[in-house]
């Protein structure tokens, strides 16, 4: 009897593995079709467009997997579409957008930047997928490829908001191309490191939270309201190298532990 309920309930999972769930698949498409919006936008030079696209797919893309998993629609396809659909959203469309706005003026090296940022984005997607069930849920291995498509369309659109374009501008007496080559570089590389990142996953949704966070929250949304670009890019610059930091930190206290008297 328990063999038969065993075999039943495999084949229920093989089934619902192959299965195709419309309402999850439909975040992971509007995602993707973002992507594909800020592409258009950007061969039409609407960068700002074409940023915002990319930070509403950030969105859509943090939805599906939360709806799939509170309507119990879990499945292999829809994991392997939400890979492609990011490959797209945050891999190739940032990659094209930067070069579009500044990259393109700098001949082979512009491309080049832009092309190891869009290869480091499906090294980190494909890691992701094959070390899920190994590493620690609490981080990701790398920076999130989200993440890094944030810091490189964030820094695009505070520039454009404050009218700086991608081309004969100057900031610190460095070209702006230059800039954004070293933005592309930084996200791409931070993308394939083992530098760990928090993950968020270990947030309790259903626990009870201090005022104080809820008012923290509340001010969050207000200061993006009041300045999106600045405060977007800001935030995301700040996780970037939050990484790096912890990494630098946990090193120093091995080495303090280390070279501590017994």
């Amino acid at each position: 009897m328990n063999d038969q309920i065993l075999e039943t309930e495999d084949q229920d999972a093989r089934q619902r593995s192959r299965a195709i769930y419309i309402l999850p698949n439909l975040f992971t498409s509007a995602a993707l079709f973002c992507g594909f919006y800020a592409i258009v936008q950007a061969m039409n030079t609407h960068f700002d467009l074409a940023c915002i696209a990319i930070f509403i797919a950030m969105v859509l893309d943090g939805l599906d997997g939360r709806v799939a998993r509170l309507t119990n629609t879990q499945s292999q396809f829809g994991a392997e579409y939400d890979s492609l659909s990011d490959m797209v959203a945050f891999g190739a469309a940032p990659a094209l957008v930067i070069y579009e706005w500044a990259l393109k003026d700098l001949g082979k090296l512009g491309w080049i930047a832009a092309f190891i940022y869009c290869v480091s984005a499906a090294l980190r997607l494909a890691r992701f997928n094959t070390n899920i069930s190994v590493v620690d849920k609490r981080y990701f291995q790398g920076l999130p490829s989200p993440a890094a498509a944030a810091l490189v369309t964030g820094f695009i659109w505070i520039m454009n908001d404050n009218g700086v374009s991608g081309t004969a501008h100057l900031i610190g007496g460095i070209q702006m191309e230059w800039i954004a080559f070293i933005v592309a570089l930084f996200a791409g590389v931070s993308m394939v490191t083992n530098v760990l990142f928090w993950s968020g996953k270990s947030i309790n949704l259903r626990r009870a939270v201090p005022f104080s966070f809820a008012l923290a929250f509340i001010a969050v949304l207000l200061a993006v309201h009041y300045d999106p670009p600045a405060v977007l890019f800001g935030l995301f610059v700040c996780y970037g190298l939050s990484g790096y930091v912890l990494s630098a930190w946990r090193y120093l206290r091995r080495n303090r532990s280390a070279s501590a008297p017994k």
